[in-house]
């Protein structure tokens, strides 16, 4: 039998707390009334509502639904998620990872950045949590209240740490957590951000044994040359998709689609073409991978996939 107080952080003040990896299994948990709190979940969980809490530090692993904050204030967070939702809050500061379009209501003073965060169980959790590493809309916030300015985006400087601090209690600091943003589970995007080129590239993996490791070796090899990434995505491709996407190279890819979704990464800056068609040349030669022809027709490719994408998530 399931004892909700297990799964509940209540009227807490002053205080660190925590669930270690494997203590939440995927329950439903509920954060309320806490005060000056550090409280960390690091485990994936089936839904979080988070209320009334006041200039508390949060770190909540991959949930699988929603999480939910309603009349907060002055808080930090880490969140991974599959929808996000804020009613009635001021002044959240939020390291997010959200599948969805993250939703804010009757909410002041919101900042978001990109979530970042490792610690060695966080993989096989966003796996149990049925989150992908790389479906992250943390910038494309929907405010529902009429009004301007209730949202902005944390500075790029910004480091997790001086948000969300390393647990202190004996028991959480058995975890090996890095919030190094070169080592987290969540590639970094830029997002809604300025990009600052009017070059973008697009490369997609398509399905296999070495897809996640591919992508992010890109997003390695990229990164180290100084291309920044914009965006990341991973979706199903039916052929008719493929054809709008890829166009007349197309048919040589349609036949990968069988075997599961796609990953797509989107990478900004002069001469991104030019660099990541040679860096999967030298670095994937066996592989098969989609890669904008020229800068001409890369925007055009951007825009074609993520508007097909985007589609696909709405739906």
């Amino acid at each position: 039998q399931i004892d909700p107080k297990d799964y509940t952080f209540s009227g807490l003040k002053d205080e660190t707390v925590g669930r270690l990896p494997g203590k939440v299994a995927g329950q439903q948990f509920v954060i309320q009334d806490c005060e000056n709190c550090s409280i960390y979940i690091f485990d994936h969980s089936a839904t979080i509502t988070i209320d009334d809490c006041v200039n508390c530090q949060i770190f909540l692993g991959p949930i699988k639904g929603s999480v939910f904050f309603r009349d907060c204030k002055d808080c930090k967070c880490i969140v991974a998620c599959q929808q996000f939702r804020t009613r009635d809050c001021r002044k959240l500061d939020v390291f997010l990872c959200c599948a969805t379009q993250p939703i804010i209501e009757s909410s002041t003073g919101m900042k978001f950045g990109c979530f970042q965060y490792y610690y060695p169980e966080l993989a096989l959790q966003f796996k149990d949590a049925g989150l992908s590493i790389f479906n992250n809309s943390w910038s494309n916030i929907h405010d529902f209240t009429p009004g301007e300015n209730n949202w902005g985006l944390l500075p790029e400087t910004a480091v997790v740490q001086d948000y969300v601090p390393l647990p202190s209690s004996e028991e959480l600091k058995t975890i090996r957590i890095s919030t190094d943003a070169t080592k987290s589970i969540i590639p970094i995007t830029r997002g809604r951000r300025q990009k600052s080129s009017d070059e973008s590239c697009l490369a997609v993996f398509f399905a296999g044994d070495y897809t996640t490791a591919n992508a992010r070796k890109l997003i390695d090899e990229m990164t180290g040359k100084g291309f920044q990434l914009v965006q990341t995505k991973e979706v199903i491709m039916k052929a008719e998709d493929a054809n709008r996407v890829f166009q007349q190279c197309a048919s040589e890819f349609i036949p990968l689609l069988e075997k599961g979704p796609v990953v797509a990464l989107e990478f900004n800056g002069d001469g991104a073409v030019e660099g990541c068609r040679s860096t999967i040349n030298e670095v994937f030669s066996g592989t098969k991978v989609f890669v904008s022809e020229n800068k001409a027709s890369a925007s055009q490719d951007v825009d074609n996939f993520y508007n097909f994408a985007d589609m696909q998530m709405g739906m």
